[in-house]
This record gives C-alpha cells, sequence and structure tokens, in this order.
C-alpha cells in the first residue's frame, strides 16, 4: 500500500464521498480499508468511495477507455462494489474539473453501468444523463414494520423498488433494509425508496441504499422514483413524444430529473468538494489490524 493516500471529501445533496485519486490504479483498496475510510466515528465518514481511475489502467474499465479516459470505480461505505451512483458520478466530475483533468462543457466518464455524459456547467449544477430505465415485469411488494407497499421495480444500472407512501415517516428508520418479496426479484439486494407527492410533478423521498442504510440522498433513486411517478401518472415520454420532468426532494436538497422521448433520463443538481488531504498511513494500519 501507498506510504501516502491523498483524499478529498465531496457530496452531492448531502450523498457524501471520499474520493480517493489514483489514476494509475496503485491504490489498494480492498472492502476493508474502504470501510475504515468510510466510518463516520473512526475514519473520514462517507456514504461511499469515488476511486478515481483512468480506465486503460482499470481491469474494468479498458473496453471502456476509448470513450471515457476515466473510471468511476465506486464502492459502497460497507466496501462493497457498486454499478452505479448518480450523485457520486456529479462529485466524480466535480473533482475532475477541480484537478484539472477536464474543463467545463461534457464530459465521459466510465461506470460500471456504463459510460455516462455529464455536462458541467460554468457556473452552477452538474447534469448527468444518465441511461434508461428498465421496469422489470413482476409484483414487489416491501414492508417495513406491520406495513405492506406494492413498489415499482425499476432498473437504472442499480436496482430499486419504488413504494408510494402517505407519509415518509412510515418507511421507519431505514437502519435495516426493508424486507422484500419476492427474493428472486432482487438476488443481489435492493435500494428502496419511499414516495410522497409534494404537488404536482413534485415529489419527496426517503432511501435505504444497500450497502449504506439511509442516505440523505440517492441519485439513481431518484431517477427510478420520477420515471416510477410518471408511469403512475400515466406519463410516458416514448409514447407521448414530449419530456417530462419531476422535482424531487431528498433529505439532503433538490434534484431535476428529466426523462426525454428518446429513454435518456438526465439528472440535474450539486456538487460539492469540502474538504482535502492525505490519509495517515499509521492510522490505517491499525484500523485494518
Amino acid at each position: 500500500m501507498s506510504t501516502r493516500i491523498a483524499f478529498l471529501k465531496g457530496h452531492g445533496t448531502e450523498n457524501d464521498f471520499v474520493i480517493v485519486p489514483d489514476p494509475d490504479n496503485t491504490v489498494d483498496l480492498s472492502p476493508a480499508t474502504v470501510a475504515a475510510l468510510c466510518d463516520r466515528r473512526a475514519g473520514i465518514g462517507g456514504d461511499g468511495l469515488l476511486h478515481v481511475v483512468r480506465s486503460a489502467a482499470h481491469p474494468e474499465a479498458r473496453s471502456m477507455a476509448a470513450e471515457a479516459e476515466w473510471f468511476m470505480d465506486y464502492r459502497n461505505g460497507d466496501g462493497s462494489i457498486a454499478e452505479m451512483c448518480g450523485n457520486g458520478v456529479r462529485v466524480f466530475a466535480r473533482y475532475l474539473e477541480r484537478a484539472g483533468h477536464v474543463s467545463a462543457g461534457d464530459v465521459a466518464v466510465a461506470t460500471r453501468g456504463g459510460v455516462k455524459t455529464v455536462h458541467i456547467a460554468k457556473e452552477g449544477d452538474i447534469t448527468v444523463g444518465m441511461g434508461r430505465a428498465l421496469l422489470p415485469a413482476g409484483d414487489v411488494t416491501v414492508s417495513v414494520g406491520g406495513r405492506s407497499w406494492p413498489a415499482r421495480n425499476v432498473n437504472m444500472g442499480n436496482p430499486h423498488a419504488v413504494a408510494f407512501v402517505d407519509d415518509l415517516a412510515h418507511a421507519g428508520d431505514l437502519l435495516t433494509p426493508p424486507p422484500y418479496s419476492p427474493a428472486a426479484a432482487y438476488p443481489d439486494g435492493v435500494n428502496v425508496e419511499f414516495v410522497v407527492d409534494r404537488g404536482p410533478r413534485h415529489v419527496a423521498l426517503r432511501v435505504h441504499e444497500r450497502g449504506a442504510g439511509e442516505t440523505r440522498s440517492c441519485g439513481t433513486g431518484a431517477c427510478a422514483v420520477a420515471v416510477a411517478a410518471a408511469r403512475r401518472d400515466g406519463a410516458d415520454p416514448a409514447r407521448t413524444g414530449t419530456p417530462v420532468t419531476y422535482t424531487v426532494d431528498v433529505p439532503g436538497g433538490t434534484l431535476v430529473i428529466t426523462e426525454r422521448p428518446d429513454g435518456e433520463i438526465e439528472m440535474t443538481g450539486p456538487a460539492v468538494i469540502v474538504a482535502e488531504g492525505v490519509i495517515e498511513t499509521e492510522w490505517l494500519e491499525n484500523a485494518l489490524g
């Protein structure tokens, strides 16, 4: 392991991340290392970790190197690997801009969920092309305490179960994964969103992210919620030819989600870098002890 590991801390609508720049993929980030860094009391703290690697230097991204120079090797806060993180992509792009690797405008970022197109405005928010939503068939149910709700199965490169409820408090503490059925619908676990209406094409959510617990925001979750709400409301841009936009309030802020007639979903929101430093090697060795 490198004797000095640089890091930054950033967030997108308070979905926060430890950022580890490692262009040549030389830093050993084991699941235990990631979990230690993301620990909120004994580590730096974060919902996840953004490992910044050149696509050509990472075996999972080499096939995308011709399309995207940079690969977001994303890890959940418990050290497990995730396919995609929408808020993470915005923060990842903000880091690339800060480091001088890219300029404002359109940037391609490789992820395990494919290559994503990111637009960095000269001032203000960042927009991410999140790809198309898949809507697997079949009924899904999620439960908390003695309550159960039907949920919409939406895949945004990672799996989501979207349940519309009367009160966000019905989601409970979300410290543990809400039970769901059938189990076969999500063999690798699922992100669960509980949603209430705030107004026309305006909703609010709470989310349990697999591997992280309740988070202040989930970008792919906001996209899944917007798609589920649109279908519930009878809106399908592929049929009408008209884009549909939803405002999605998350505990950490607000995201704006647009589904285009071609199926592409765009997410717009803030991304902030708040600090940078160096990880103490002795601390990390003791933490992994």
